[in-house]
């Protein structure tokens, strides 16, 4: 969909399920953590939308979800694609003069699927750490009664109830009924490289089975894994049957990454900009293509770009990390910020340069790419300016090195004259790679 939210779109709720108080207390506890309070409080807000009729909902406008939430578009944008990810909220759209919207309502997973969960459970316990991860599960366990001196006297079915003939039987197949929402993962692996890798000898002709692929696309996500390294833990998870036991397996992937991040768990973050803040597409500027590579590749991806030969180094991902989860700031900016700072830095990436930059866009309120990359060149400009005065030759040979190294995207005429042909194949890479 291409067109943006606006307050007077329309939307209905629909409950496909049956929500209970203990539902709404699993939100609460084990959702709210990783999809954080906005998300959960517009999961209510949409129940509460059912009012009585618990099944279907009036249709209401956007501008109501505004008023209620005391919340911007964009922020509610946000906190219901945090639903759908999660599986909690499906999203269905009638595009026209006025777009319709259809929020479809599931149950959360059980607790014991949600703390067996190869990602959530994961990122639920680095986000609450340690102590408050065991007393959240002290608080679900159910307590162990010692019945071995007790006898089990519960009468069967057929003990209680005769069959006798009555009247014909209706099916019912449309009554309402508890459905919980799958949490849909795009592929990471290459399972044709992955399974030819493996020799048949090692492996059960049921091994790479739904089940296990979506395990294992689950896994290589939460930790990072590239296929080269997948290989290597699928296949010292396998068991006597030539099945891979799902427990070493997730054991066996955790403790690659923290052995890779000094003890570390991964968590969640927003990985690219939001559409609410992208540029309207149908401009086919030098400065819009830019924008657009900004805006459609994850910083990590966008990073990685930039080594020719070889990765980012763990302590470069970890400053990303902390722009966005610390400094809350959108993937779109952190790329031109990267683009900024290799330049200008002599293409380096260190901490203090990167933090000095960060905490400026933060105070400006930072959110769109092209914002940052404009506040970036006016900024350039400024330093620029200062350095002028001094007129030493040194000055000016350093001015002049400085001008040279800028992003391409600097300069108000960048729109009027051609991109060189390396810096095309550059921006042609990227938009190919991670668009």
């Amino acid at each position: 969909m291409n067109g943006k939210l606006l307050p007077a779109d329309t939307y209905i709720v629909i409950n496909k399920t049956i929500l209970s108080e203990q539902d709404k207390k699993k939100i609460t506890l084990l959702y709210q953590p990783i999809i954080g309070h906005t998300a959960v409080s517009l999961y209510l807000t949409l129940i509460d939308d059912l009012e009585k009729r618990e099944l279907m909902s009036d249709e209401l406008t956007h501008h109501h979800l505004v008023s209620t939430m005391q919340l911007k578009l964009g922020d509610i944008i946000i906190a219901r694609e945090k639903l759908e990810a999660v599986g909690l909220l499906k999203t269905y759209v009638k595009e026209g003069n006025v777009n319709n919207y259809v929020y479809v309502i599931y149950s959360p997973l059980s607790v014991n699927d949600f703390l067996n969960h190869p990602i959530l459970s994961v990122v639920l316990y680095n986000n609450l750490g340690k102590k408050e991860y065991e007393k959240l599960i002290s608080y679900f366990k159910i307590p162990k009664i010692n019945l071995k001196d007790y006898q089990d006297i519960t009468s069967s079915f057929n003990s209680v109830f005769t069959s006798v003939s009555g009247n014909v039987f209706v099916e019912n197949d449309n009554v309402i009924k508890k459905n919980i929402g799958t949490i849909r993962m795009d592929e990471k692996v290459d399972f044709d490289l992955l399974i030819s890798s493996i020799p048949k000898s090692m492996v059960s002709d049921r091994c790479f089975n739904e089940e296990s692929r979506n395990l294992i696309n689950s896994l290589a996500f939460t930790y990072n894994i590239d296929d080269l390294n997948m290989q290597g833990l699928v296949r010292n998870s396998l068991n006597e049957k030539g099945m891979i036991d799902k427990q070493d397996f997730i054991k066996n992937c955790r403790s690659f990454y923290e052995f890779e991040n000094a003890g570390k768990l991964p968590t969640l973050i927003y990985s690219k900009q939001p559409d609410y803040l992208k540029r309207p597409s149908g401009d086919t500027s030098n400065w819009a293509k830019q924008v657009y590579t900004f805006e459609n590749v994850t910083p990590n991806d966008y990073l990685r770009s930039k080594y020719k030969n070889g990765e980012p180094t763990m302590r470069e991902l970890q400053i990303i990390e902390d722009l966005m989860v610390n400094q809350k700031m959108k993937p779109g900016v952190v790329n031109v910020l990267i683009s900024y700072v290799l330049k200008v830095n002599n293409q380096k990436f260190t901490r203090s340069y990167v933090e000095t930059v960060a905490s400026q866009w933060c105070r400006l309120n930072i959110e769109t790419v092209e914002d940052a990359m404009r506040v970036a060149e006016k900024e350039h400009k400024k330093i620029k300016k200062l350095m002028e005065k001094n007129t030493t030759s040194k000055t000016q040979t350093k001015v002049v090195k400085e001008k040279e190294e800028l992003p391409i995207w600097f300069g108000e005429e960048i729109d009027k004259k051609e991109i060189s042909k390396e810096e095309q194949e550059e921006l042609d890479s990227l938009l190919k790679d991670f668009a």
